[in-house]
């Protein structure tokens, strides 16, 4: 099939063109996250014909991702996401390039960032947000962001620099600062539904598009607020703040839950606990759904019926609380030491994953 005959449909509009769609196969776009609104995102600017499509995110399929993550099948389940991925849009579009990073992290994000011309925030945590932001000012990069909490959706082009030179608003201009563990709540525990994700993904991608072929009104200094329950959407202005534009070196690190003297444990170290025979307990603090799927011999306590449940927590011996990735079990130990003044509990570093791949469980146990 001949390029301008697969791209013939978008090349007729008079705001790209033949010039515009050749913008499109020079391109290279980094997509950071391959969830929920990266596999959107992915799979529609591959069609659209990004020469180059980087993707990094270190996640493994599970069977939780398929409501809204639709690249993905159930013979995918356990897979790393970025090897589906790059699997896939081969298949979609052989004339694309893939690459991809399974770890995308402070010692390498500027390395990789400097490679493409824009990027693509699809992560869902504010320590991705913040490092993609940073990493974007300082190699001067477009970032198109997006975030969905339940049926409400955000979206904007950060650090944009237009045809007159002029820099847009950041991602700090809009949250100076992440907000507090306990303020964070996820899709694992608010819940998303999957065309929500698709709809505002297309979006995303229609801003690279936007950005990348150079046509439209970029969504930059400005943030679009969609209700996915109404299909009332709202348009709010960012003000620059020029001391955001003054950040020269990344931060010493962007794991919030170190500033909130949270301990950690490796999964090498409970390993060894456990087995020496050592008196802890373990508390999981997912959902129903996560838990019957796969657990620990632990307690289990929901995050959000946590205070409910104190009485249920030793506060006697070592205490270890995990979740999928360390987050929410991060916020349910600010939560416990700071409103309760618990003194001896300890967050499982990497959370399920991690354990996952360092003892290759997959089954109940």
């Amino acid at each position: 099939m001949m390029k301008q005959e697969r791209y013939s449909r978008q090349i007729i509009l008079p705001q790209i063109g033949i010039t515009g769609q050749q913008k499109l196969l020079a391109s290279k776009v980094l997509v950071v996250g391959a969830g929920g609104l990266g596999c959107p995102v992915l799979q529609y600017l591959s069609a659209a014909g990004i020469g180059t499509l980087g993707i990094a995110d270190s996640d493994k399929v599970c069977a939780m991702n398929l409501n809204r993550q639709v690249l993905y099948n159930e013979d995918d389940i356990g897979r790393d996401k970025t090897e589906v991925c790059k699997e896939k849009l081969s298949a979609q579009n052989p004339k694309s390039v893939i690459r991809t990073y399974p770890s995308m992290n402070i010692d390498n994000a500027i390395e990789i960032i400097r490679q493409y011309d824009v990027i693509v925030d699809c992560t869902d945590n504010f320590s991705a947000r913040y490092l993609l932001n940073d990493s974007c000012i300082i190699c001067a990069k477009p970032l198109v962001h997006a975030s969905i909490y339940k049926f409400d959706a955000s979206l904007s082009v950060f650090n944009y620099t237009n045809k007159y030179g002029e820099r847009g608003a950041t991602y700090r201009c809009l949250f100076p600062s992440p907000p507090q563990f306990d303020e964070i709540e996820n899709c694992s525990e608010a819940g998303v539904l999957g065309t929500f994700t698709g709809t505002i993904g297309c979006m995303q991608a229609n801003e690279v598009l936007k950005i990348v072929g150079e046509f439209g009104e970029v969504l930059s200094g400005k943030l679009l607020v969609l209700d996915g329950l109404t299909g009332q959407s709202h348009i709010m202005k960012i003000k620059l703040k020029d001391e955001n534009l003054k950040i020269t070196i990344l931060a010493e690190n962007y794991d919030f839950k170190q500033s909130l003297n949270i301990r950690e444990i490796s999964v090498s170290g409970l390993n060894q606990k456990l087995n020496d025979g050592e008196d802890i307990q373990l508390i999981d603090v997912r959902t129903v759904e996560e838990y019957t799927e796969f657990h620990l011999n632990s307690s289990f306590i929901p995050l959000n019926t946590l205070q409910e449940n104190l009485h249920l927590i030793n506060r006697h011996k070592p205490v270890v609380i995990y979740c999928e990735k360390g987050t929410r079990s991060a916020a349910a130990i600010t939560i416990l030491q700071e409103k309760y003044h618990f003194s001896n509990l300890y967050n499982l570093q990497g959370g399920l994953q991690a354990w996952k791949v360092k003892n290759g469980q997959n089954k109940l146990t």
